[in-house]
């Protein structure tokens, strides 16, 4: 194996087991991804929204025997439980913590993928492994690196989103297989879909170059001195900025009096092709 190949575990990262008969149908009228057709062997990503549209908790579901696992924020763990368990009704469904723990592997494939499943975002954020050990001859690396790597790669993350404040299209969820719009009704399906029919999303979430320490979350992304976004996160030199597309797109921009761009990863391109200068 190849020293490029990258192990990381994710302690932001937490599971939730589903067990029972109806864990499918009971998944599948919550959020905004396909449950029926997941295979034991591979993921699917997806939100759980408010009934107003809006981003609540991110989620990677990953069938196994007779249930699933839920890959969460570790954070907002306890407190999706308990969402879940309010929906559940007469589901006959079982909703629980589960502490096995959630790593990723990238640069590379797994050569043995007993627990590994593939990232369904981008081939280029590899595997996620659920009570794996590092791969012989994997270089190890901190969460932190695979932050920088998301990072590089433009792919948003809950840091960005945060709870109730975004809609998931803003967060590129559309374009990161994390909607299924033919997949019929989910909470905050009506919002979600009336942006999908309105065919012009003007805001979006991208990643900015700046020189120099990153912007603090909140700082404000102008172009002169129209406002054309804000920053979300960031590391050195880039950011992430939820940024009004006609107004950042091919425009020199600043952020803190510093100079800025914004960079469009291939993956989105052509989302964007309307606003590109």
């Amino acid at each position: 194996m190849s020293q490029t190949v990258t192990f990381a575990h994710l302690p932001s990262r937490s599971l939730i087991a589903l067990a029972g008969p109806d864990w499918r149908s009971f998944l599948q009228g919550l959020i905004t991804q396909d449950v029926e057709t997941v295979a034991e062997g591979e993921a699917r990503f997806g939100a759980l929204l408010t009934p107003q549209g809006r981003l609540l908790y991110d989620l990677f579901v990953v069938p196994r025997g007779d249930g699933a696992w839920l890959d969460v924020e570790a954070a907002h763990r306890e407190a999706l439980v308990q969402r879940l368990t309010l929906y559940r009704l007469r589901a006959k469904v079982e909703v629980a913590a589960d502490d096995t723990p959630v790593s990723v592997l990238f640069g590379g494939d797994p050569q043995d993928r007993a627990g590994w499943v593939r990232d369904p975002r981008l081939p280029e954020l590899g595997w996620r492994g659920y009570g794996v050990t590092a791969p012989p001859g994997a270089t190890l690396a901190t969460e932190a690196e695979r932050e920088a790597q998301k990072l590089r790669l433009g792919v948003p993350g809950p840091a960005d989103w945060g709870t109730e404040r975004t809609y998931p299209i803003e967060a590129n969820f559309d374009l990161l297989n994390g909607i299924d719009f033919k997949k019929g009704c989910f909470v905050g399906q009506e919002t979600t879909s009336r942006m999908k029919r309105r065919g012009t999303i003007k805001n979006r979430m991208l990643p900015l170059v700046v020189d120099g320490p990153p912007p603090a979350p909140g700082a404000e992304v102008l172009n002169g001195e129209l406002r054309a976004g804000e920053v979300l996160s960031g590391g050195e030199g880039r950011a992430i900025a939820l940024v009004r597309l006609d107004r950042a797109l091919g425009a020199p921009l600043t952020v803190d009096g510093r100079p800025a761009r914004v960079e469009v990863p291939d993956w989105m391109a052509a989302a964007v092709t309307e606003f590109a200068t």
